[in-house]
């Protein structure tokens, strides 16, 4: 019985570790949507929403922390459920920072003046759109453990790199062009930027979620196909 009650307990323990990462995911995903929308309108108060947010985020790894260290001290599991355990303390740390770069966009949004001079600013939201969208599908692939969702996630960070060169291309040529426009230019470019590390950290996570899934880091995988 008493192993049984312990079985019980982890169980209820990692669906809980599941529940708060599920829940960063979805506050992550909203603070890069009404980032953006705050850029795109010029919106001062859905901007100050998303930084006042963001502590919301940052309590959530916290808690995050907190029980993963207790499952480990307390409940000592191996191999899946190690697996399980350590990925979801590496993927609370991983959203917190994308909720930061969401946050900053939001600071960026409130600095950016004069937006129907800036013709990159067209690019930017299709950029966040992909971003997001890995984002939104990584969370999907940790939630249903679906290691070729997290594959395809990886594969779509080439075209978030794409766009960050050619909005920073646009963004200084417009800049050299406009003297005047060089302030908000700027912050335009740490938009991208930051829109960019978003991009990267939902890589991140989808080979966290790869390899919690398959016990495969997906360098490994390749190397195993290739000699195939």
């Amino acid at each position: 019985m008493a192993q049984e009650h312990t079985v019980k307990a982890f169980d209820e323990d990692i669906t809980r570790l599941r529940g708060l990462i599920a829940e960063m995911g979805g506050l992550v995903e909203l603070a890069i949507e009404e980032a953006l929308a705050a850029l795109v309108r010029g919106s001062e108060s859905l901007a100050d929403a998303v930084i006042a947010r963001d502590k919301r985020i940052d309590a959530l790894e916290m808690e995050v922390d907190k029980l993963a260290v207790r499952v480990i001290a307390l409940r000592a599991p191996m191999a899946d459920d190690l697996r399980e355990v350590i990925g979801a303390l590496k993927i609370a740390g991983v959203l917190e920072r994308i909720g930061d770069y969401a946050k900053n966009i939001a600071r960026s949004a409130k600095r950016v003046e004069n937006r129907k001079r800036f013709e990159p600013l067209t690019l930017i939201p299709a950029m966040a759109e992909i971003a997001g969208g890995m984002v939104h599908d990584v969370m999907t692939a940790f939630a249903a453990r679906d290691p070729q969702l997290a594959i395809d996630v990886v594969t779509r960070d080439a075209k978030v790199d794409a766009f960050y060169d050619s909005i920073f291309r646009n963004l200084l040529t417009h800049m050299m062009e406009h003297p005047a426009s060089i302030t908000s230019g700027a912050e335009l470019m740490l938009v991208a930027r930051n829109i960019e590390r978003i991009g990267d950290h939902a890589t991140n996570v989808a080979e966290m979620v790869h390899y919690a899934a398959t016990g495969l880091y997906l360098t490994d995988r390749d190397e195993r196909q290739s000699a195939g």
